[in-house]
């Protein structure tokens, strides 16, 4: 079988792998304490041009999702996010089951527009029963989006803007966040995130580490006692050091960004041999997920030899899927898959 179903199938970076086993025998202290979690933390800071912010190593992506959303929130507030956002469709109610509503907007190929949100934040402030609703208390967007796009740096600074206008925390999803860096044509780096975003992450998770996710909070007061609201969710690691080491390893040398241009590369040669052979694309994605548009009949058979993600029906006769690149997708498991259609 050829498995382009996920961003995460494969283990981690034999780098990670070689560093994990040179440091086997190590004595360390726990929790994040130790000299590996302080120097990636170290090299983050300085990838983002943000040294006074704090970094936190968690687990992983719902963990993250749902502990930084819970710090950021009061009993009484719930998160702004699109219908698609993966904390609305695929977190299991992740976000529900910590007592906070998430609250849906229209998507725009996946993004959410600074427009609607605006409009959705003066209607509430106007609405005169708004003491019976929940109340908007931060905004959660991801880079990339549920369907692969991209914000451009004018479409987040709008974002940005109506958050601060209305003093809300805009924290950004950064689970597949190598892959968006990586991308042709963007003008969103990691600089740009930590000047229009209060919370963001860095997946490792799916770029290349074993597991993992480091937050950056380029405001650490907004999140005051994170570290117990890590342990409380179920997304410390007493064994810290695995995720330090691993995220040391990603920002020495931009490993990170070069893996990950690995996953853009071989995403595009799949987006454009399987346009040339006709195939339509659902949407145009600039990163590692790919959206095509196939019959239900060449569902079945692909279905036989392929695995992959079923997005939604497009009609009676045809099926939207996802077939996903990642840092370790090799050229001749595409060109195997390209023969199938």
């Amino acid at each position: 079988m050829l498995h382009f179903e996920s961003d995460y199938l494969e283990g981690a970076h034999p780098t990670i792998l070689q560093r994990l086993v040179e440091t086997n025998f190590e004595k360390t202290a726990g929790y994040g304490c130790d000299e590996y979690c302080e120097r990636a933390k170290a090299k983050i800071k300085t990838a983002c041009g943000c040294p006074d912010a704090a970094v936190w190593f968690l687990t992983g992506g719902t963990q993250t999702n749902a502990t930084v959303i819970d710090g950021l929130l009061r009993a009484y507030e719930g998160v702004i996010a699109v219908q698609t956002g993966h904390i609305s469709v695929h977190e299991a109610g992740a976000i529900e089951a910590g007592g906070h509503k998430v609250l849906v907007l229209a998507h725009h190929n996946g993004k959410m527009d600074a427009a609607d949100l605006q409009h959705y934040l003066a209607a509430f402030e106007n609405d005169t029963t708004k003491a019976h609703m929940v109340k908007p208390g931060a905004v959660y967007v991801s880079h990339p989006t549920e369907y692969g796009t991209l914000y451009t740096k004018a479409e987040l600074t709008k974002l940005s803007s109506v958050c601060r206008a209305h003093n809300l925390p805009l924290f950004l999803d950064g689970a597949r966040l190598g892959y968006a860096l990586a991308a042709d044509d963007t003008d969103v780096t990691l600089k740009t995130i930590a000047q229009l975003c209060d919370v963001f992450y860095i997946g490792g998770t799916k770029v290349g580490a074993l597991f993992g996710e480091a937050v950056v909070v380029a405001k650490p007061k907004l999140l005051p006692h994170f570290f117990t609201l890590i342990k409380q969710h179920g997304a410390l690691l007493a064994k810290g050091r695995l995720l330090g080491i691993q995220f040391d390893t990603l920002f020495t040398d931009n490993l990170y960004y070069t893996i990950s241009r690995n996953a853009i590369e071989t995403a595009m040669t799949l987006k454009r041999e399987m346009q040339k052979k006709g195939c339509e694309l659902f949407i145009d994605s600039p990163t590692n997920q790919q959206f095509f548009i196939v019959s239900n009949e060449k569902l079945q058979e692909l279905a036989e030899r392929v695995c992959f993600s079923i997005w939604e029906p497009y009609d009676d006769a045809h099926t939207v899927i996802r077939l996903a690149t990642s840092w370790a997708t090799r050229a001749e498991d595409v060109a195997e898959l390209l023969q199938l259609f």
